[in-house]
C-alpha cells in the first residue's frame, strides 16, 4: 500500500487515461444486447430447429397482424376499407412478400373476422429480420392505417422488440435513481457532502471500464450478452461498490480515532478492512465466475459482473487510498462527528440475544421464516407480455385477438415436420392426419390446422369410411340405372314382337331378351355380390353385343320412323350401359388403390388420385408444405393462453405423443420440432431448470472452498451458507406472496430465481464474511469465543446494515424500471438484504457461532496473535 501511496499520480492517471480510452473505443454494449435476442436458446432446443428447418428451405418468413377493433359489426363502408389497406400494405416494401385480405372471400372472413364481425385480422408475412419486421409495422403505423381506425400492430417480432426496448428505458431510469439514491444514502450516514463523492467516483470509474472490457469481449470472444447484462453491471457495481468504500470509510474514520497519521491510518485500513474487502471481493468474483459454466447464454451473461468486480477491486485499491491521502481530514468535510467511528447500539442489544441464549436466537429466526416457507410454491411464469404491461400497442393487439378469436388463435404451436423423401402426396398425407387426430385428444388443444384440416375442421371426405360409403351410393345408384335401362330395352323388346317377323325384327327382338337377362343377371351379380370388375366385363360384353343388334337393326328395314326411334332408344342404353361402367371402373381402380396402399390401414385416409392436383387444393399444399413438398407444417390451437403454464405443458405432452405416434409411421425417420412461443416457453422450461441446478451447485462449491480456505475452517462455510440459502428461499416466497397471491400473475419470471439467487448469495455472502473476519481478527487476540463476536457486531453492525440499507437501495432503483423481472428480482434482493442484514445474520450466524465455540475452526485451528 505504501507504494501505491507513493506512486500515486502516475497510478492514478494511468487508469484514467486507460478507462477514457477504451470508453471512446468500445463497441455500443446495448446495442451487442438487442442483437443478443431475448432468448438465446442452443440449437439442439425443438423450437431453434423448427426455425432452421424453414430458414434452410427458405420458408422462415415471419407473420405479423394488423389487428383492426371496430364499434360495431362490419359493414361495406369498412369492407372497401380494409381492401384498400391490404394492397397498400402489400405495395409498403419488397419485404412483404403476402396479405391476406380478410374480407377476400367468403372462406377466409370466416377465419380472419371474429364471430361478432368487430374484431377483424389482416395477416402479413414479412421476409426479413427481426428489424425490417419492425420497420414495416412502423411503416404500417405510419401509412396505411386510417386515423379515425382503432388499430395495432402486433406479432411475436414486434413483442420482443417492446420488452428489449422497455428493458433499455428500465436500465436509463435505474442509472439516474442509482446514482441519485447513493448520493442521498452517503450524505445521510456521514453528514458529509464530500463523502459520497469517493465511492460515486470510484464505482463511476469502475463502472465505464468494465463496460467498455465486456463490449470488447463480447466482439472479441463471443461474451455472452443479455439485457440483464448492463443492469445488473450498475445495481451490483454501485451497490457492492459503495459497500466497500463505506468498509474502508468506516475502518479509515476508526484509526483516525485511535490517534493514526493519515498515512498510517490508511495502511492500518487496508491491512484489516482490506483484507476483509479482498475476501469479499473474491467470494463475489468466484461466484459470478462460475455463473460462466453454465450453459444457457442469458444465464451466462451474468459473468459480465464478475469482469466488474475485478475491476472494482482494481479500482478500490489504488484510486480510494489516493483519494484518502489526498483529502486527508476534509474527506468527512463539514462533520466534525464522523470523524469519530460509533459502534452500533441495534446490534449491540441484539447480541445480549444471539450470543447469551443462542438456542432462543436460533428459534426466533424459525419462527419468522419457516411459515414463509411453507408458503413457497415456486409458482414460474414464462409469459413475456407481462414483462411490459397492457401499455404498448404489440400487447394491446395480442388483448384484441385473444377477446374476438381466443387466446391460442393468437399465437398458435408450430409443427414442422421435414424428410429427404417427398411428403406432400397421397400416400403420406394421410399420416398427417393421423398425428392431427393424436394432438387432438391431448388436454389443452383447442384444434389443429394443417394440409387435411386447412380451416380447423375435418375433410369428412379423405376418410375411407366416407368414401365407401360414397362408393356404396354409387354402386346402388349404378343398379337402379342398369334397372332403368333393363326396363327400357324390355319395352324395346316388346315394340319390336308386336310388329311381326318382317324383316328380321323377331330376330332382333329375341336378342335384346338374351341381352336383357344377361343385364338382369349382372344387375343381380352387383347386388349380392358387389364384385364390381365382373360387373364392368359383363357391362362391355352386353354393349358389345347392344351394337351388333343396333347393326342387325339398321339393316333389317322396316318403318322408318318406327325404327329411327327404336335405334335411339339402343343408342341411348349404350351410352348409359358405357357411363355406368366408367363409373364402376372409377370405383373398381379406387378400391383397387385402397386394397394396395399401407396408409389407409394405418390411417383410415385414402387421398384418391388428382385431389392434389385441385386447384383449390393446391392452395391448401403451399400454405402447409414447404421444401418442394419434403416438410409438413400443422398449426396446433391451444386452448389455453400461450404464454401460461399450462401452455407449456401442453407443448410437453404434444411432443411426448408425437414420439409415440410416429413409431411404425413413415415419419418415424423425419425430423419433427415445435415451433412458436409456447414451444420456446416450454425448452425455456426445460433448459433453465437444468442449468440452475448445475450452476448453483459449482456456485456454491466455489464459494465453499474459497471461504474455507480464507477462514481455515470448514464449519464456517457451512453455516455462511445454509444462512444464505434460508434468506433466499424466504426471500422468493415473500416476493412469489406480493406478485402472485396479491398482484395476480401467472407465477414468478422464469429467469428471476436464478438471477434473484446468484444476487443475493454472491452479495449476502459479503456481509458475514464482514461480520466473521473481524471476528476472526478480535478472536486471534486470545478472548472468549463469546467475547469476540459481541466486540464484532458492535463494531461491523452500523458498517453491515448501512451497507445492506445502501445495496438494497441500489437494487430497489430497479422497481420503477417498469420491467417486471427486474421489479421481481429487485424485490428478492432486496427483501433478502434486509432480512439478511437485520435478522438472520445478527441472530443466526452468532448464535451458531458461539455454538459451536473453538471448534467454529474445525478442523485447523485458530491461529492466536503473538
Amino acid at each position: 500500500m505504501r507504494t501505491i501511496l507513493k506512486l500515486k499520480w502516475p497510478i492514478t492517471i494511468a487508469l484514467l487515461i486507460v478507462t477514457i480510452a477504451l470508453f471512446l473505443m468500445a463497441p455500443d454494449l446495448t446495442k451487442q444486447a438487442e442483437e443478443a435476442g431475448s432468448f438465446q436458446l442452443s440449437d439442439d432446443a425443438s423450437s431453434q430447429q423448427a426455425a432452421q428447418m424453414l430458414a434452410s428451405a427458405g420458408d422462415s418468413d415471419q407473420t405479423i397482424s394488423v389487428v383492426v377493433e371496430l364499434d360495431q359489426p362490419l359493414t361495406n363502408d369498412v369492407r372497401d376499407q380494409l381492401s384498400t389497406m391490404a394492397k397498400d400494405i402489400v405495395a409498403l416494401s419488397e419485404t412483404v412478400t403476402s396479405v391476406l385480405n380478410p374480407v377476400e372471400s367468403k372462406e377466409l372472413e370466416s377465419q380472419l373476422v371474429s364471430e361478432n364481425q368487430q374484431t377483424v385480422l389482416i395477416p402479413i408475412t414479412v421476409d426479413g429480420t427481426d428489424e425490417e419486421v419492425n420497420q414495416v409495422a412502423e411503416d404500417i403505423r405510419e401509412t396505411v392505417i386510417p386515423s379515425d381506425m382503432v388499430a395495432y400492430v402486433t406479432g411475436e417480432a414486434i413483442i420482443n422488440n417492446d420488452v428489449n426496448k422497455s428493458a433499455q428505458d428500465g436500465l436509463k431510469r435505474t442509472e439516474i435513481i442509482t446514482v441519485v439514491l447513493i448520493f442521498g444514502l452517503l450524505l445521510a450516514v456521514f453528514r458529509s457532502i464530500v463523502t459520497p463523492f469517493v465511492p460515486l467516483v470510484a464505482v463511476g470509474i469502475t463502472y465505464l471500464l468494465s463496460q467498455s472490457l465486456v463490449a470488447f469481449f463480447i466482439d472479441w470472444f463471443g461474451f455472452p450478452v443479455s439485457n440483464y447484462t448492463q443492469i445488473f453491471l450498475v445495481a451490483i457495481l454501485f451497490g457492492i461498490g459503495t459497500d466497500y468504500c463505506i468498509l474502508l470509510l468506516s475502518r479509515y474514520k476508526e484509526e483516525l480515532s485511535a490517534g493514526h497519521a493519515v498515512e498510517e491510518a490508511i495502511v492500518n485500513t487496508y491491512k484489516t478492512a482490506g483484507r476483509t474487502l479482498f475476501i469479499s471481493g473474491l467470494a463475489v468474483f468466484i461466484g459470478f465466475f462460475a455463473i460462466g459454466f453454465a450453459d444457457f447464454p442469458i444465464f451466462k451473461s451474468a459473468v459480465a459482473v464478475a469482469v466488474g468486480i475485478a475491476v472494482l477491486l482494481l479500482v478500490l485499491f489504488t484510486i480510494v487510498p489516493v483519494l484518502m491521502l489526498v483529502l486527508k481530514e476534509k474527506l468527512f468535510w463539514p462533520s466534525k462527528k464522523s470523524a469519530a467511528h460509533h459502534d452500533s447500539k441495534l446490534w449491540s442489544r441484539m447480541s445480549k440475544l444471539s450470543v447469551n441464549r443462542p438456542v432462543v436466537s436460533i428459534l426466533v429466526v424459525a419462527v419468522i421464516t419457516v411459515p414463509l416457507l411453507l408458503t413457497y410454491n415456486n409458482s414460474l411464469s414464462f409469459n413475456t407480455v407481462d414483462e411490459i404491461g397492457d401499455d404498448y400497442e404489440s400487447v394491446q393487439g395480442l388483448r384484441a385477438i385473444e377477446n374476438g378469436f381466443g387466446k391460442g388463435d393468437s399465437l398458435p404451436v408450430q409443427v414442422i415436420i421435414k424428410s429427404d423423401e417427398q411428403l406432400a402426396n397421397g400416400e403420406m398425407i394421410p399420416y398427417v392426419e393421423r398425428l392431427s387426430q393424436r394432438f387432438e385428444q391431448i388436454e389443452g388443444v383447442d384444434k389443429i390446422r394443417t394440409v387435411t384440416r386447412p380451416t380447423g375442421e375435418i375433410i369428412d371426405d379423405l376418410y375411407v369410411d366416407r368414401q365407401l360409403g360414397l362408393m356404396a351410393d354409387g354402386l346402388t345408384e349404378a343398379r337402379e340405372g342398369l334397372t332403368e335401362i333393363g326396363a327400357g330395352l324390355e319395352q324395346i323388346q316388346g315394340g319390336l314382337a308386336s310388329a311381326g317377323e318382317s324383316g328380321g325384327l323377331g330376330e332382333v327382338a329375341a336378342g335384346l331378351g338374351q341381352l336383357n337377362e344377361q343385364l338382369t343377371l349382372a344387375t343381380q351379380g352387383l347386388q349380392q355380390t358387389g364384385n364390381v370388375q365382373q360387373t364392368v366385363g359383363a357391362l362391355s360384353a352386353i354393349n358389345e353385343q347392344l351394337g351388333l343388334i343396333q347393326q342387325g337393326l339398321a339393316s333389317a328395314g322396316g318403318d322408318g320412323e318406327g325404327l329411327s326411334q327404336v335405334t335411339d332408344g339402343l343408342s341411348a342404353s349404350s351410352e348409359g350401359l358405357t357411363q355406368i361402367a366408367d363409373g364402376l371402373t372409377e370405383v373398381s381402380d379406387m378400391m383397387s388403390a385402397m386394397s394396395e396402399s399401407d396408409s389407409v390401414r394405418a390411417t383410415g385416409l385414402f387421398i384418391p388420385a388428382g385431389t392434389l392436383e385441385n386447384e383449390d387444393f393446391a392452395q391448401v399444399l403451399e400454405r402447409y408444405t414447404f421444401a418442394d413438398g419434403n416438410g409438413i407444417k400443422m398449426e396446433v390451437v391451444l386452448s389455453d393462453d400461450p404464454y401460461s403454464p399450462e401452455a407449456i405443458d401442453t407443448v410437453h405432452r404434444l411432443k411426448e405423443a408425437a414420439a409415440s405416434e410416429v413409431k411404425g409411421t413413415p415419419f418415424e425417420d423425419a425430423d419433427i420440432a415445435f415451433g412458436g412461443i409456447s414451444s420456446i416457453n416450454s425448452d425455456l422450461a426445460d433448459i433453465s431448470s437444468s442449468d440452475f441446478k448445475s450452476t448453483v451447485m459449482i456456485m456454491l462449491i466455489s464459494l465453499f472452498v474459497v471461504l474455507a480456505i480464507m477462514f481455515r475452517s470448514i464449519i464456517m462455510p457451512l453455516f455462511m451458507i445454509g444462512s444464505l440459502l434460508l434468506t433466499y428461499f424466504t426471500s422468493i416466497a415473500i416476493a412469489e406472496l406480493i406478485f402472485v397471491n396479491l398482484l395476480g400473475y401467472d407465477g414468478i419470471s422464469w429467469a428471476v430465481p436464478f438471477f434473484g439467487f446468484v444476487m443475493l448469495v454472491a452479495l449476502g455472502v459479503d456481509y458475514s464474511i464482514f461480520l466473521l473476519d473481524r471476528f476472526r481478527e478480535e478472536a486471534a487476540r486470545g478472548i472468549t469465543v463469546r467475547e469476540a463476536m459481541r466486540i464484532s457486531m458492535e463494531k461491523m453492525g452500523t458498517v453491515i446494515i448501512t451497507a445492506a440499507i445502501i445495496l438494497a437501495g441500489t437494487f430497489g432503483a430497479m422497481l420503477p424500471s417498469g420491467v417486471l423481472s427486474l421489479m421481481q428480482i429487485a424485490s428478492i434482493v432486496v427483501i433478502g438484504l434486509l432480512l439478511y442484514g437485520l435478522i438472520v445474520l445478527p441472530l443466526l450466524i452468532p448464535a451458531i457461532t458461539v455454538s459451536f465455540d473453538r471448534g467454529v475452526w474445525w478442523p485447523f485451528g485458530m491461529k492466536k496473535k503473538k
